[in-house]
Formats: structure tokens, sequence, C-alpha cells
């Protein structure tokens, strides 16, 4: 004969039926409360992608910025790479933006002040073709927009040099390594030194004076 088993009291069982209730209530409340907000991307190459990486950073509405390579043709290149010379990249900057608080138009208004788009494979201190200045649209519509700001700007610049800043169709944006994301931020005093011994901010004073977005 088998020894009966106690039963559990009612009001146990009825405690973990109304935690059970509250949990799955939270979970549902968490889940309908996060919805994703849409984001774009842009990419732009002005020199040294430390210091674009940092200047977009300081922009409202930005969300992320990833160092990186593209308009080359050697897939997955490594620094060494770009920097011989040899893959056709260029040094850029992959912006993640929320198109709610800040505009494509703003991001590219605010990068022609961060650059000296008056020279060709060059910016400041550092030359050669991965140092060239470059938009790469990730659409028509971001082209369009950038070929726009271009013409104006044609008009309006306080300089008299010819801009000659390149603007593209988008290929593959490839990050560059770890150890140069947000290097501003991990290697405050080396990077403060290379962008004032580089004269990156004394360049961009004398070419936008008190217009410098940076």
């Amino acid at each position: 004969m088998s020894t009966p088993q106690p039963k559990k009291p009612l009001w146990l069982g009825l405690v973990a039926g109304m935690l059970l209730g509250a949990t799955l209530g939270a979970q549902g409340q968490t889940s309908a409360a996060a919805p994703s907000t849409p984001t774009a991307t842009a990419v732009f190459a002005g020199g040294c992608f430390w210091c674009v990486e940092s200047d977009f950073d300081k922009i409202e509405g930005v969300v992320s910025t990833t160092s990186g390579y593209t308009g080359g043709h050697t897939a997955n290149p490594s620094y060494q790479q770009v920097s011989s010379h040899s893959t056709g990249h260029a040094e850029a900057v992959q912006v993640t933006y929320d198109p709610a608080k800040v505009s494509y138009q703003r991001l590219v208004a605010y990068f022609w002040h961060t650059i000296d788009p008056t020279v060709k494979d060059q910016q400041f201190c550092d030359h050669g073709s991965p140092y060239r200045t470059a938009i790469f649209a990730q659409s028509a519509e971001q082209l369009k927009i950038a070929q726009a700001s271009r013409s104006a700007l044609e008009k309006s610049k306080p300089f008299k040099e010819p801009i000659v800043t390149e603007l593209v169709m988008a290929g593959t944006f490839y990050p560059a390594e770890d150890y140069h994301q947000d290097y501003y931020k991990k290697n405050p005093i080396r990077y403060k030194y290379y962008r004032a011994s580089c004269g990156r901010d004394a360049r961009l004073q004398q070419l936008w004076g008190n217009q410098a977005g940076h």
C-alpha cells in the first residue's frame, strides 16, 4: 500500500499563480515599451579617422561612429595594407544617426567644416590617397543631397581654392581594427598631441574662421 503524498496548501498554488502572472505581465510591458528607434547611416572620409570620429561624436542625434576603410578594391583590408597605398581605400567613418534628431543635410554641412576640401589625397600632415576627403553616399537621395550641398558651398565658401572632395556612391565599408575605435577616448593624451601637431584645427580656423564646425 502506497503512502499518500501530502497535499500542498491551496494558498501556495494561488501565490505561485499570482507571481507567474505578474512576471509575464512585466515581460509583456517591457517588450511593448521598448520599440527600436529607426536609424540611418552616412559615411565620410576626412583624413585621419580618429579625428573624424571625434568630430561626429559631438553631434546630437549621432548614435555611434565606426572607423574603417572604404572606396578601394581589396576585401577586408588591414591598416597596414591601407597605409601602404595599395588597396585604394580611404580612411573613413560610418556614422549611425537618428533621422528624427539630425538630418543627413545637417551631417553633410557639418562635415565640410571639419575638413580641408581644397587638397587632393591629403589632409593636414597626412599625405596619400588613404587620406583623401570624400562623401560616400548610401543612396541616390544622399548623393543628391551631397551634390546640392557642395554646389551651395561653392557659392558661399570663405576661401578661393576650388573644392576637390569626392562625392561617390558607397561600396563596402570595412570596420578598422579594435584599437582604432574610439581612439580619442582610449588614448586622449596621444590623440590631442597628434591632432595639435598635425595642424588640423589651425588649418580649419584658417579656412573657415568662426564657421568651423569641429
